[in-house]
């Protein structure tokens, strides 16, 4: 009290987590703006009271709830922002979110990479740290199972990050945050849900093979395997195809992207932003025909997000995608 009663511009605040280098970047612009205009209440510090007026917290006092005595309240004060300033601060939280993206993207490729290598190297007998005009040849057999366990390590490493930097984050909400609890009802329901599994796949297959036709492209005709693959290698690749990749991926386009996406253009801008970085994600030697061919599933990954509240149902309909995709491009005829 007599800290407050000596300082008229310091008040009582809530004790919450340090916010991160975009919160504090947006706490910093408002506490800024709020000053400057007289208003009396700071996002996520709560309103600055008078001497006369200060009173501690209580514990169980909700988080977002103004303080007694406040003339607005937070959000009040986020909505008195002019057009220019919140499209700044949306376009400046999509920019951050797209260099997360290729931050997770890039570190789960480098742990894959050194971890292939090394690891292969050891159980082949060979020193990782070897000079390259010094290694052995490897051989096209052992360059294809390398590059496989690379693709695979890939989705493991990313899906861990993901996970990891939630729980880190949020210990009791990670789940949530993710979109993996049950504390929200399903906006779906299991007909529907199964119907759109059942059909999606020929719609999926159909606009794939239709696009790779337009542009040219040979990844929508029959394909062949590559000889190099044994048995054990073609099923593993499968559930690569069906399982690792379409967890990791909506681990972070649909879980961890979505949740911060949603935050800043609300679920509509979240199906779009997420669904364009999962297409651009995909761009390859085709050049767009490839991106093209997977933008309408990723709109539908993401309303079915949206749509639930969940991302198991993203899951499934990615891995199975997939699988009919490859079954499809596989078949002998």
């Amino acid at each position: 009290m007599r800290l407050a009663a000596a300082c008229p511009g310091l008040g009582w605040r809530r004790r919450v987590p340090p916010p991160g280098p975009i919160g504090l970047l947006r706490r910093t612009f408002i506490a800024i703006a709020g000053l400057a205009t007289g208003s009396q209440d700071i996002e996520g510090i709560g309103p600055v009271l008078k001497p006369d007026r200060v009173a501690p917290l209580s514990h169980s006092e909700p988080r977002d709830e103004a303080v007694a005595g406040s003339a607005q309240s937070p959000a009040a004060v986020l909505d008195s922002r002019g057009p220019l300033e919140r499209v700044w601060a949306a376009a400046w939280r999509l920019g951050a979110l797209v260099a997360l993206v290729i931050l997770y993207l890039g570190a789960a490729s480098l742990l894959s990479l050194a971890a292939v290598r090394v690891g292969f190297d050891l159980w082949k007998g060979i020193d990782p740290f070897l000079p390259p005009e010094r290694r052995p040849f490897l051989g096209a057999v052992e360059l294809a199972h390398r590059a496989f366990a690379i693709d695979a390590l890939r989705q493991v490493f990313l899906a861990a990050l993901v996970i990891g930097s939630a729980w880190w984050r949020d210990r009791a909400g990670w789940r949530r945050r993710l979109a993996l609890d049950r504390e929200r009802p399903n906006g779906m329901r299991p007909v529907a849900l199964l119907g759109l599994l059942l059909v999606w796949p020929v719609l999926h297959i159909a606009w794939v093979t239709g696009t790779a036709e337009l542009f040219g492209a040979s990844f929508g005709q029959h394909v062949r395997l590559s000889p190099f693959m044994s048995q054990t290698a073609v099923a593993a690749w499968l559930v690569y195809l069906a399982i690792l990749a379409p967890v990791a991926e909506e681990l972070l386009l649909r879980g961890e992207a979505f949740a911060r996406a949603s935050a800043a253009v609300g679920p509509v801008g979240a199906i779009l932003v997420t669904a364009i970085i999962f297409a651009a994600a995909h761009v390859s030697s085709w050049g767009l025909a490839r991106p093209v061919s997977l933008l309408p599933l990723a709109l539908a990954l993401g309303w079915l997000r949206w749509r639930t509240g969940r991302l198991w149902p993203g899951i499934a309909l990615h891995g199975w995608s997939n699988l009919a995709l490859v079954t499809y491009l596989l078949w002998p005829g």
